[in-house]
């Protein structure tokens, strides 16, 4: 038994009235996502559990099943998995974004206007030549996603920090970084970054190069990551993994599974959806399971543009679901499933913790339910009920019995 997951970052949301009270994936026009239902069984994902950020590290670690209540390590040394940066033991590494702020002081924009990656590049690499020390280190990735890493131990990871995706339109003064109680380390880290951050954001107000950015954010800490294998969880099976963004591969790369780079995907709405779809397929001939993920729908919730929220989903529908599904027709050992990692209701521009509807069809699934269209509310009908850690991994590779209906 083999399954393709289709991951769609950020696509559940809440019934809109301009909608007519649907969500925007239940108002989209996506034939593969609700071929995927009628041929199967739906219901409910939990990806957010209590007491964790809200965050997509977290909630795609908890759709491959990798259980973020034990061995969530923070979004920083994740994405420096994925970039391949050795971590020694005394590092702390964050994710900084390249950010827009008012000059009043009002936090604009998390990503700088979806900044170019040329452009971040050429920031970051100004700001390292500048501000980077045998104390830190920045290092680009893709877009305004970008790395900074502490070097000794007088650096702490215990400190509270704010999303800038879930800060939008707020007063920088009220988002600052803030120590745990009683953590010296860590009150000495918090002083630094926001040195550091002065300086930053003097710097970037004299760049080489022309751009939206005003400011870095440094969050979401931690040091190097301690999580199983997907073959050790998974009995052996082998998993691969698509995406642009270093976040999910990284988780790949913490768990030894395949992690697949295709030419052209951005991690937006200009991404390479064909190369994605045909990745997928050859990955699936040798692989148990291929986790297929696309950033687009989650910026565009982020940005609150349902319009392209929309568009984005139906491309994700067209463009990988339906030809991958069309090219595998008749593979009986395929399970597909859809399902986003966490909601981003568009009006609000910021993820929220309600369980994501998911559907499954193939042989994990002998007989279909009575659901027969994708979505938030169809999902809830389901006769998978609600899932949360492992299970629908499992299920998927057959290491739980085929769900009887």
């Amino acid at each position: 038994m083999k399954s393709i997951i289709f991951l769609a970052d950020g696509m559940a949301d809440d019934p809109l009235a301009e909608l007519g009270n649907l969500t925007p994936v239940e108002k989209a026009n996506t034939p593969g996502m609700d071929e995927i239902a009628r041929r199967g069984a739906s219901g409910t994902f939990l990806t957010l559990p209590e007491g964790l950020p809200t965050s997509s590290d977290v909630a795609n670690m908890s759709v491959l099943g990798f259980l973020p209540e034990q061995f969530y390590p923070g979004r920083g040394p994740i994405e420096a998995a994925s970039q391949g940066i050795h971590l020694a033991p005394d590092d702390v590494a964050m994710r900084c974004n390249l950010v827009t702020v008012t000059p009043d002081g009002i936090l604009e924009d998390y990503s700088a206007g979806h900044i170019d990656n040329a452009v971040s590049k050429s920031l970051i690499e100004y700001l390292q030549k500048n501000l980077g020390s045998d104390k830190v280190t920045f290092y680009p990735g893709v877009s305004y996603r970008n790395l900074l890493v502490l070097h000794g131990n007088e650096f702490s990871p215990n400190f509270d920090y704010q999303k800038p995706d879930s800060s939008q339109g707020i007063a920088v003064s009220e988002l600052r970084l803030k120590p745990h109680s009683g953590d010296e380390k860590a009150a000495n880290t918090v002083a630094f970054l926001e040195e550091l951050g002065r300086k930053a954001h003097e710097l970037l107000a004299h760049a080489p190069v022309s751009s939206g950015a005003t400011d870095i954010w440094p969050w979401s800490p931690g040091r190097k990551p301690e999580i199983p294998s997907f073959s050790a969880r998974y009995a052996g099976k082998k998993g691969a993994i698509i995406s642009a963004v270093d976040v999910i591969k990284g988780i790949g790369r913490c768990t030894a599974m395949t992690v697949i780079d295709v030419p052209g995907a951005t991690g937006f709405v200009d991404t390479n959806y064909e190369g994605k779809a045909a990745a997928a397929l050859r990955a699936i001939e040798d692989h148990d399971l291929v986790y297929v993920h696309v950033e687009a729908i989650d910026e565009c919730s982020h940005m609150g543009d349902l319009a392209l929220k929309l568009k984005a989903i139906e491309d994700f529908d067209a463009r990988v679901i339906r030809p991958v599904l069309r090219a595998l027709d008749g593979r009986k050992e395929i399970n597909f499933a859809i399902l986003p990692d966490h909601p981003v209701p568009t009006h609000l521009r910021k993820h929220t913790t309600t369980p994501v509807p998911f559907a499954v069809c193939g042989p994990a699934i002998p007989v279909p339910d009575a659901v027969t269209t994708y979505g938030e509310r169809a999902a809830q009908k389901g006769a998978l009920g609600h899932l949360d850690k492992d299970r629908l991994v499992r299920l998927l590779l057959g290491l739980d019995a085929p769900k009887k209906i």
